[in-house]
């Protein structure tokens, strides 16, 4: 992760963005594009929505975008957009397909010259990360990975109050990802069968739920605290009969510089809807973090009572302040924090787009290190489970 950047300047007209998947019926698609809109400073003008090319169209009718700018397939997009005049194609290309194409895409519009911003995780595998990274280094283009719940001011809080030492050494991190949403599949998918894509090791990678929702807990500890994992001892486990990948995990870590961890993600935590949680202690102070209220940073102590801080106000530091759009008491949640990183991604592609990036003091939003680190985690937490939760170091 990069430093913080500066206010934004601005150009005198939107980014022009792209999009590959996305299209009818698809969850995520639509919430990249209500946040990329969401500021008035970036527009839709092409897309690559389906694998079907009827369905693509249909999809950019739904969007209003010109038929000639929609495409069957996602390589034509990315030759023939570069192809167009300067002030015509698209300035970054938003990716939001299946995890076996994350790589295979994002590749084929950075060597065309443009600039992306990609969902996570970054890849199939890490191996196929390194090779990416070695394109985005070469290209000299920007790589966002879309990390969204790294946008939440209150995080943006927390992260400073670290930084600044309020928090004293940190001794202990416990980031948590509950989701209860799979737990019917216990008697529907009796059989078997795969329900979804993420539950297919030929589409998904090697693992399920570590690979959706473990990596934004491993990210958001490692994008407040700044610190990086040492190794990792993890118990991966399928409840859910016949499905080939995890649907729980539990895992302790060890952080450099000797602070200790615990992360925990499922998916069959029976009552649980999206409950991303972070505490971190320090030896002065703590902090405590709620994705389903994203609006209260709770702060401890061992010797006075503890402090709620609320978005929006006064006391709030820049970075928080930065990343706040309403008043207090009106609250924000996770459109506007997918939207944050779509403005710090935006910046660094105005940059590149007039020539001035990278800026030297950095941006804020999460990149191919990032990515990296992420697919790390998720190899060495599959590989200490498979040998009887053994302490296991990241390979990257």
């Amino acid at each position: 992760m990069l430093p913080i950047q500066p206010k934004i300047q601005h150009m005198n007209r939107k980014l022009r963005m792209g999009m590959v998947g996305g299209g009818r019926g698809a969850f995520i698609g639509a919430v990249h594009r209500m946040a990329a809109n969401l500021d008035g400073k970036i527009e839709l003008v092409a897309g690559c929505f389906s694998s079907d090319p009827a369905k693509s169209q249909a999809s950019g009718e739904d969007l209003y975008l010109d038929p000639s700018r929609v495409y069957s397939s996602w390589a034509d997009m990315a030759e023939k957009e570069a192809a167009l005049p300067a002030d015509k194609r698209i300035d970054f290309v938003s990716i939001v397909v299946r995890n076996d194409l994350h790589v295979r895409v994002a590749k084929a519009f950075l060597e065309a010259g443009i600039n992306v911003v990609c969902e996570k995780p970054l890849s199939y595998s890490l191996e196929e990360g390194k090779e990416l990274a070695a394109v985005v280094a070469k290209s000299g283009k920007v790589f966002a990975l879309t990390h969204n719940y790294t946008g939440y001011p209150m995080v943006k809080e927390a992260r400073a109050m670290v930084k600044a030492g309020k928090l004293g050494r940190i001794l202990k991190i416990v980031a948590e990802y509950p989701q209860g949403y799979a737990i019917s599949a216990l008697k529907e998918q009796a059989d078997g069968a795969i329900s979804n894509w993420r539950m297919d090791p030929s589409v998904a990678g090697i693992s399920n739920c570590i690979g959706d929702i473990g990596s934004h807990a491993e990210n958001l500890a490692r994008y407040i605290t700044g610190l990086e994992i040492e190794e990792i001892a993890a118990e991966l486990s399928t409840f859910i009969p016949g499905r080939p990948l995890d649907d729980d995990g539990n895992m302790l870590v060890r952080y450099e510089g000797g602070a200790k961890g615990i992360i925990y993600a499922s998916q069959v935590s029976t009552g649980d809807e999206n409950n991303l949680n972070i505490r971190i202690y320090g030896t002065e102070a703590s902090i405590e973090w709620h994705q389903e209220h994203p609006n209260e940073l709770v702060v401890k102590f061992a010797d006075k009572p503890r402090e709620i801080w609320r978005r929006g106000n006064s006391y709030n530091g820049s970075e928080a302040s930065a990343n706040t759009r309403l008043p207090f008491g009106h609250p924000e949640s996770f459109i506007e924090a997918f939207a944050n990183l779509y403005l710090a991604a935006g910046e660094a592609i105005r940059d590149e787009v007039e020539g001035r990036y990278p800026r030297p003091e950095g941006y804020d939003f999460p990149d191919i290190g990032d990515g990296l680190a992420g697919m790390a985690f998720i190899e060495a937490a599959v590989a200490s489970s498979k040998n009887n939760s053994a302490w296991t170091k990241p390979g990257h």
